[in-house]
């Protein structure tokens, strides 16, 4: 393919250090370079800074972030964000523009798209999730092409206060959307569970843990001081050296990192260029 893919990052995290936008940079390399791509990207403050990107990406990732995915609503760079979101959703329903848009929501991302398209409650959690979790497929999303590969379960990082729960099936069918994936069943435990990925429609798509993170990210996150005494006095020892030894598990944490987003990728790229042809 001669043509250049661009790509846009939305970067949700509002200046807090973080392990996401090292994580997507490297996918979008490595894939670059497996792929014999000319691949490049920029990278959009969307909560400091008030930017968003305009309509000369083919890709778009919108990354996961801190705090709490309901208190933004109304603010201006939520305004600013849904913008950006609404002229993505008319280019694609333009018959005039036969390239579309694609775009994949993170965790934060993915919780304020739910509420927004009122497609689920988003409530904040009893406790926080951390960790490394075991992710159920539902039918369809044994059919999605991004999930291709991947065991069921499959495991991905979780890191949230947050969860969207109660699917509204009505307003689902009204947009087209699809339930993927939630969290492992757990007929024992008295809670719902929560909605792991959802398919908004052709070429949205949104996931609630982490597929952009990867192991050596993750266990130096995990080892830091701070984190390693928070996660301890949370859970436990014995729940922390198993989140260690989990990372080093190739069939889990580095199984997603290496499907989830190249497969979303390869998606787009090929749609592309089967319009460039």
């Amino acid at each position: 393919m001669d043509r250049k893919i661009r790509v846009a990052i939305l970067d949700l995290y509002e200046g807090q250090p973080n392990q996401g936008m090292r994580c997507l940079k490297e996918i979008l390399k490595q894939y670059a370079k497996k792929n014999r791509l000319t691949l490049e990207w920029d990278e959009f403050d969307v909560r400091l800074k008030l930017q968003a990107p305009d309509l000369s990406y083919d890709i778009y990732i919108s990354t996961g972030g801190p705090g709490s995915p309901l208190d933004s609503e109304g603010s201006e760079w939520e305004k600013k964000y849904f913008n950006w979101l609404k002229q993505i959703e008319n280019h694609n329903a333009s018959m005039y523009t036969p390239e579309k848009k694609y775009v994949f929501f993170i965790c934060h991302s993915f919780q304020l798209v739910c509420r927004h398209y009122k497609l689920a409650k988003v409530t904040k959690r009893k406790s926080t999730a951390f960790g490394v979790f075991p992710i159920h497929m539902l039918s369809l999303g044994k059919k999605e092409p991004v999930f291709s590969g991947l065991h069921d379960p499959f495991y991905a990082v979780d890191s949230r206060d947050y969860q969207v729960t109660t699917p509204d099936n009505q307003q689902l069918r009204n947009m087209g959307a699809q339930v993927l994936a939630i969290e492992k069943e757990r007929p024992h435990v008295p809670l719902e569970r929560a909605v792991m990925a959802i398919r908004f429609n052709q070429y949205m798509l949104g996931t609630q843990f982490h597929p952009e993170a990867d192991p050596e990210g993750m266990s130096m996150y995990l080892q830091r001081e701070d984190k390693k005494k928070m996660v301890i006095a949370e859970h436990g020892e014995v729940k922390w050296r198993s989140m260690i030894d989990q990372l080093n598990d190739p069939d889990k944490i580095r199984w997603t990192y290496s499907h989830v987003i190249p497969n979303f990728l390869n998606t787009a790229v090929e749609d592309l260029q089967a319009i460039v042809v």
